[in-house]
C-alpha cells in the first residue's frame, strides 16, 4: 500500500540528506550529502553505518588506532512522529576484533536529526580531550581537558549548565576514557550505548563527547503523518503497552528468574533452587516504589522508563533522578549474582552509567569474579581484602568501583571475561561466559533456541536484540511451538533477523514494535520519503544489511562458526539444567545452525556470504572483495 504522503512532493523529508566527517586528528570539519537511494538501500542507523564500515575503514585496522570509524546514526524514522527515538553507534570493535554496533535509545538520536544531521563519522585522534559542539549548521570542536576524568552522568550535567538544558549530550564516562573494552556512549543521564566496546574507541580518539542543539521540534510531521500516528497508535496491543509503561523491562524480571529465561548464578545455577529471593527485585513491588515518575526516550508513546526518588540507603546513595534499572541490569547483577537488595540494584545501575560500563559486560564479569574466588583461582590477598561471594553485594559495589578506577583485580576484569581469562590463565577460562570475547546477555537459548543461533553466528556475538519473533508482519515463517522442536527453524530465524536489521536501521524500539502492527512498517518510511517501498523490499533493506555486516565479519578474520559457546549455555554440561523449567534440556546446536547458514546462503564452515547472494542484492564490490 502506498501512503497518502507518498503520492505528491514533500516539503520536508525524513532525513536531512547530509553528514558530518569530523577529521579529530587536524581539525577538519566536512559536510557530505549522500544521494538519496543510501537511504533507500539501508534506511539509517547501522545500515548506513555497515556501507559506511565497509567503505571507509582498512581491512585489517587496529580498532583502537586513528584509522578507525567511529559513527553516530540516527534511524530513518529517528526525529519524525512514526516511531523512532534510537540511534546506533559503529565501528570496528575492539571487545571483538570485528563487526561493532550498539545501540540506544534516549534523546540524542532525535536531536542530532533536528539538528540537520544524519550520521557523523569520527576518524583518527586528538591530541589532547576534545568534544563537538553542533548546533543546527555551527559545527565546531572545543577543548575538553576540563572534562577528562568526570562521569558520565556528571559530564552530561556540567556540559548542560554550559550549553543549556535542552542540550543532548552524548559522552563517555571514564571506562571509556581508560578504553575498558565494555564501555559504551552514554546519553539522557544513564541511556547507553553499551555493546561492542563503542566507548573504548571514543576513548581511543580523546573525544569526550557530542553535544547538540537544535530549536526545531520534529521532522516531517505533516497532516498525513499525524493521522497515520493517531490512527496506528489505536491499533496497539493495549496490555502490553500498558505493562511496559507501568513497570518497564524490569516487570519481567522476578518471573524470568524462576522460568529458565535469566541465567543464575553464572549460567551454573537454577533459579528455583539457588535464587529463591527473585521475588524481591520483582519490578512492581519492590522496583517501582523507590521511583518518582515514568520517563520517555523521545517522543516515545510507550515511555517505559522510570526515574528514582533520591536514596535514603546511606550504604547505597543513588541520587535524584537515578534511571530505573532495566531487565539486562537486574539480570547480570540480580540473577547472576544472586543479589535481592533493591537499593543495591538501582545503584550499581547508577554506577554502571556513571562510569559508562556496558551493565551486561559489568554484571557478567563480576560473576566471573566470584566464581574464580571461589574456586581459588583468585584469593582474598588478589582482591585487596574483599571476600567475594555470591549475594555479597557490598562486595560486589567495592569490585565495580574497582573496575571503573581500574584499581587491582578491578583492572584485570575491566575489558571483559575473556580477557580475565587470559590474564589470570589456569581455570579461569571455565568460568568465563562470553562467545566471541562478548559477555551473554540474560535470555537463555535453551528457552528459546533462536538466541543460540544469534548470540553465536551474528557479526557481533551474544546479542539478545537482533531477534525478535515477530508474528504481525506476515512475512515472516513461524517457529515451531515447542521449544525443544530445533528443526525447522532457519527460514524463520532469517526472516525474523532481517526484519530486526529494519527495526534497528528505521530507529524504532523493538518494544514499540512488540505493540505495534508491523505491517504497517513500509507505511511509515514511505510517509516521511515519498517513496513506494513495498514490503518485499524493505525486507531486501534487511537481507542487505544482514549480509554487509557479516562480510564485513568475514574480512576482518571473523568465522562465527567456529566461535566457542560455553557448554553451560547449550546444556553440554548440566550445571544449570539439573531442576527447574530446563530440566535435561540440550540443544542441538549443529542443527539450528546449518538451517540458519543455509537459509541465509552463507557458507557452513566459513559464514561467508555467497557471492550470488551478495550480487543480488546489489553488493557486487563486496562480493568481489570476499570471493576474489
Amino acid at each position: 500500500m502506498t501512503t497518502a504522503a507518498s503520492s505528491s512532493a514533500l516539503t520536508e523529508k525524513g532525513f536531512n540528506g547530509k553528514m558530518l566527517n569530523v577529521n579529530l586528528t587536524t581539525g577538519e570539519i566536512t559536510v557530505e550529502r549522500p544521494d538519496e537511494s543510501l537511504y533507500r538501500q539501508y534506511l539509517g542507523g547501522y545500515g548506513i553505518g555497515a556501507r559506511m564500515l565497509w567503505d571507509r575503514v582498512p581491512a585489517g585496522t587496529d580498532p583502537l588506532g586513528p584509522n578507525n570509524m567511529l559513527g553516530m546514526f540516527p534511524g530513518l524514522l529517528t526525529g519524525t512522529p512514526l516511531f523512532g527515538q534510537r540511534w546506533q553507534v559503529v565501528c570496528k570493535s575492539p571487545l571483538t576484533g570485528g563487526w561493532g554496533d550498539a545501540n540506544c535509545g534516549g534523546d540524542f538520536g532525535g536531536v542530532l536529526k533536528l539538528a540537520g544531521w544524519d550520521g557523523i563519522m569520527f576518524f583518527g585522534k586528538a591530541a589532547t580531550p576534545v568534544y563537538l559542539v553542533i548546533e543546527n549548521d555551527k559545527v565546531e570542536l572545543r577543548d575538553a581537558s576540563d572534562l577528562w576524568g568526570t562521569g558520565a552522568i556528571e559530564n552530561e550535567t556540567a556540559l548542560k549548565a554550559r550549553h543549556g538544558k535542552k542540550a543532548s549530550v552524548a559522552n563517555i564516562g571514564q571506562a571509556g576514557e581508560t578504553l575498558s573494552l565494555i564501555s559504551g556512549v552514554c546519553n539522557d543521564h544513564g541511556r547507553l550505548a553499551a555493546r561492542s566496546g563503542v566507548g573504548a574507541v571514543m576513548g581511543s580518539k580523546n573525544l569526550k563527547a557530542v553535544v547538540a542543539l537544535t530549536e526545531r521540534k520534529i521532522i516531517a510531521q505533516t497532516p498525513e503523518t499525524i493521522k497515520m500516528l493517531r490512527t496506528n497508535l489505536d491499533e496497539f496491543v493495549k496490555p502490553l503497552k500498558d505493562f511496559f509503561h507501568t513497570f518497564g523491562t524490569t516487570g519481567i524480571t522476578a518471573a524470568s528468574a524462576l522460568n529458565g529465561d535469566s541465567p543464575v548464578k553464572n549460567w551454573g545455577g537454577v533459579g528455583i533452587v539457588d535464587f529463591p529471593q527473585a521475588p524481591k527485585i520483582d519490578g512492581g513491588s519492590q522496583i517501582n516504589p523507590k521511583m518518582e515518575k515514568s520517563y520517555g526516550c523521545w517522543h516515545c508513546p510507550m515511555a517505559c522508563g522510570a526515574e528514582s526518588v533520591e536514596s535514603t540507603n546511606e550504604k547505597y546513595p543513588y541520587p535524584h533522578h537515578t534511571h530505573r534499572p532495566e531487565y539486562e541490569a537486574m539480570g547480570a547483577f540480580g540473577t547472576m549474582n544472586l543479589m535481592a537488595d533493591p537499593d543495591a540494584l538501582i545503584y550499581i545501575n547508577h554506577l554502571c552509567n556513571e562510569y559508562g560500563f556496558d551493565v551486561i559486560s559489568a554484571g557478567v564479569a563480576i560473576s566471573m569474579a566470584i566464581e574464580c574466588y571461589e574456586n581459588g583461582v583468585i584469593t582474598k590477598e588478589d582482591t585487596n581484602g574483599i571476600e567475594l561471594n555470591w549475594s555479597r553485594d557490598d562486595s560486589i559495589v567495592s569490585l565495580l568501583n574497582m573496575m571503573g578506577r581500574r584499581e587491582g583485580i578491578g583492572d584485570t576484569f575491566a575489558d571483559g571475561v575473556k580477557k580475565a581469562a587470559e590474564r589470570l590463565g589456569g581455570d579461569a577460562g571455565k568460568y568465563a561466559m562470553h562467545i566471541g570475547g562478548q559477555e551473554l546477555p540474560m535470555h537463555d537459548p535453551k528457552l528459546q533456541p533462536e538466541y543460540h543461533t544469534t548470540y553465536k553466528l551474528d557479526p557481533t556475538p551474544g546479542r539478545h536484540t537482533q531477534y525478535e519473533g515477530n508474528k504481525r508482519l506476515g512475512k515472516i515463517p513461524p517457529a515451531p511451538k515447542d521449544f525443544k522442536d530445533y528443526a525447522n527453524r532457519g527460514e524463520h530465524h532469517k526472516g525474523a533477523s532481517e526484519y530486526m536489521h529494519v527495526v534497528n536501521s528505521g530507529g524504532m524500539c523493538q518494544f514499540i514494535m512488540m505493540a505495534a502492527n508491523t505491517a504497517n512498517m513500509p507505511d511509515w518510511f514511505n510517509a516521511v520519503t515519498g517513496w513506494d517501498m513495498s514490503m518485499d523490499e524493505m525486507l531486501t533493506v534487511g537481507e542487505r544489511i544482514n549480509n554487509l555486516r557479516m562480510a564485513y565479519e568475514v574480512r576482518e578474520g571473523g568465522n562465527p562458526r567456529q566461535r566457542h559457546v560455553p557448554t553451560r549455555v547449550t546444556g553440554e554440561t548440566t550445571e544449570g539444567t539439573s531442576a527447574g523449567p530446563l530440566a535435561g534440556v540440550k540443544l542441538d546446536t549443529e542443527l539450528l545452525e546449518t538451517d540458519f547458514l543455509k537459509a541465509c546462503d552463507w557458507d557452513l564452515q566459513t559464514c561467508k556470504p555467497s557471492a550470488a547472494k551478495l550480487e543480488s542484492l546489489g553488493l557486487r564490490e563486496v562480493a568481489t572483495a570476499l570471493h576474489a
